[in-house]
């Protein structure tokens, strides 16, 4: 075997139960925890300081609310789409941490900017900075996750990174996000300087993050200097890898790993709410209901990442992903069987859905994880993420109008149904290209 192939370098070693590639040090690891228990839960502020912006400082009707929202959110997909690819491409040529700490400081000037607007079209702008933000900053994690595990270690990363994001999320939302505006208020300070203020703090921790990890992250490429693709390379590489059956499915994955996160998020909510009210509760009421519907899908989807991340590291790639889409479209597809979704007997089915979500994430993250080519890693990580931003642009067009006109768990059902779609693709792919057979790694030719 060439010395030059991943697979004959001499092993890394253990951080905790994880494996780590070659020249990853724990002191890399400390900081990709950092990184993931942060990253996520500072970009979802977003989504909360958006809503008191238009309020506190806008002053915008509650009647034009959503489509200012909506059109933002819109806004936001466009320029991640736009953003993903070349950033990607910038990361194999300069390295991981450089783009990252980009990423984070971007997030951090569109929060500090964000309360000071003064027009919806202002807003816009200052979405744009932060977009760029998390563009390099989501990539960037998805492509350390990528780097920094054995290759028998990746499902246990991935799951360990899942759990981070989500503990991340709580601190922002609610620890941040909900209480303390709530508490600069009552200590005196009128409802447009706390919500700056609260803002601004997110802003220092994003710039915070930042300074991490550019000095914590593994400097450089997983290639030396000499190895590194030339950018004209690089630019194809995202769709000519393609021509690997099983990175085909990867990007096949992420339009479904993507969208079915936002449909859950954005319907289970609706859905609970609109379901309440039409059983007598009032605003307020049916606002809890269908956050218990989210937070009950969200808390399966917990506990069930690191049972599921230790089942992939011992299974064939593709097999896992058959498993998850599989465990995605019957989760999906079994809304259709809820009758009232503000019935508490129903919530098993939402528990099931939340496990079916997170099972299609980390289907498609392992995969594109384990088959994306060392020296284009972040170009094809890059397209794997435009795959997913086009899902959520489509899922959520389609998805509102089906959940209006057709009925609640029509969005849902379309989910299922593509990835029942996928599941099939990937068997396919199983039986003619199955990659990583019986426990032991193939060697994976890079397309140069």
């Amino acid at each position: 075997m060439s010395s030059a192939t991943p697979s004959a370098r001499a092993p890394g070693g253990k951080f905790w139960f994880i494996g780590l590639a070659p020249g990853v040090t724990r002191s890399n690891m400390w900081t990709y925890v950092l990184a993931a228990y942060g990253t996520i839960g500072l970009l979802t502020f977003v989504a909360i300081g958006t809503p008191y912006v238009l309020n506190a400082n806008l002053g915008i009707a509650a009647a034009v609310q959503g489509q200012i929202t909506g059109d933002l959110q819109l806004l936001n997909e466009v320029v991640m789409i736009l953003a993903f690819a070349p950033l990607g491409i910038l990361a194999d040529r300069i390295g991981r941490r450089e783009v990252y700490a980009f990423g984070l400081l971007a997030m951090g000037v569109g929060y500090i900017l964000y309360p000071l607007a003064t027009s919806v079209g202002e807003l816009g702008a200052f979405r744009v900075i932060y977009a760029v933000g998390i563009a390099a900053a989501t990539g960037m994690l998805g492509t350390v996750v990528a780097d920094y595990p054995d290759n028998h270690s990746r499902g246990k990363l991935v799951a360990f990174g899942g759990v981070l994001n989500g503990i991340g999320v709580v601190t922002v939302t609610l620890g941040i996000g909900r209480l303390l505006p709530n508490w600069l208020v009552s200590h005196g300070y009128d409802t447009v300087a706390a919500g700056r203020i609260t803002h601004w703090i997110v802003a220092g921790l994003c710039i915070l993050l930042a300074v991490i990890v550019a000095i914590g992250l593994k400097p450089g490429t997983p290639v030396q200097a000499g190895e590194r693709l030339p950018w004209r390379d690089l630019a194809k590489s995202g769709l000519r890898e393609a021509r690997n059956p099983r990175i085909a499915l990867a990007y096949a994955c992420a339009f479904i790993a993507r969208s079915d996160l936002v449909i859950l998020g954005t319907f289970t909510v609706l859905w609970g709410q609109t379901a309440a009210m039409n059983d007598g509760l009032d605003a307020a009421q049916a606002s809890g209901v269908g956050s218990r519907l989210f937070g009950t899908a969200s808390l399966a989807a917990l506990l069930w990442l690191p049972i599921l991340g230790f089942i992939l590291d011992r299974i064939n790639r593709v097999s896992g992903v058959i498993f998850c889409m599989g465990f995605a479209a019957v989760a999906f597809l079994s809304m259709l069987f809820v009758r009232d979704a503000a019935d508490p007997s129903q919530m098993g089915w939402f528990v099931l859905l939340g496990m079916g979500q997170i099972s299609a994430f980390l289907g498609a993250t392992v995969l594109i994880s384990t088959e994306a080519p060392m020296a284009a890693r972040g170009a094809v990580i890059g397209m794997f993420n435009v795959f997913g931003a086009v899902g959520i642009l489509i899922s959520t067009g389609i998805g509102g109008r089906l959940f209006d006109s057709v009925a609640p768990a029509a969005p849902f059902a379309m989910i299922g149904v593509l990835a029942a779609l996928v599941t099939v693709f990937a068997t396919y792919v199983r039986l003619t290209a199955p990659g990583e057979v019986g426990g032991r790694e193939i060697v994976k030719e890079m397309i140069h």
